[in-house]
C-alpha cells in the first residue's frame, strides 16, 4: 500500500502520543472541512484520505487498548459521515472542529 504519509507508516507515528496522534487527525480533519466549505470536492477528498490513512495508522498502534480504539474508531465514523455520509449523527464544522481542537492543545501543552 502506498501512504500519503510514508515517514508516519514507516514507524514514525508510533513516536507520537495517542494525544499527538489525534491533534495531527484533527489537521487533516479541518482542511477536509476548510475545503468541503470552499465547494473543492478534490481537495476535500484528498484531506480526508491523508486523514483517514492517520485515523488507520493509529488503529493500528498496538500500544492502545479497547478505551481507546473505540473513541478513535468512532470518531472516524462520525467525520466519514459527516464529509460523506449523510450526516447521520447531524455534527458540524465546529463540533468536529473543537473535538480535535482540545488534542492539538493538549499535545501542544506537554511540549
Amino acid at each position: 500500500m502506498e501512504y500519503q504519509h510514508q515517514n508516519l507508516a514507516n514507524g514514525s507515528w508510533r513516536g507520537f502520543s495517542l494525544i499527538e496522534q489525534l491533534g495531527n487527525i484533527g489537521s487533516e480533519v479541518g482542511r477536509s472541512i476548510n475545503w468541503k466549505n470552499k465547494g473543492n470536492t478534490e481537495q476535500m477528498q484528498k484531506a480526508l484520505t491523508r486523514g483517514l490513512e492517520l485515523f488507520d495508522l493509529t488503529l493500528a498502534d498496538s500500544r492502545w487498548r479497547q478505551p481507546q480504539l473505540r473513541e478513535v474508531a468512532r470518531a472516524r465514523e462520525v467525520v466519514c459521515d459527516f464529509l460523506v455520509g449523510d450526516n447521520e449523527y447531524n455534527s458540524d464544522d465546529t463540533f468536529l472542529n473543537n473535538y480535535f481542537l482540545q488534542f492539538a492543545i493538549a499535545a501542544r501543552a506537554k511540549r
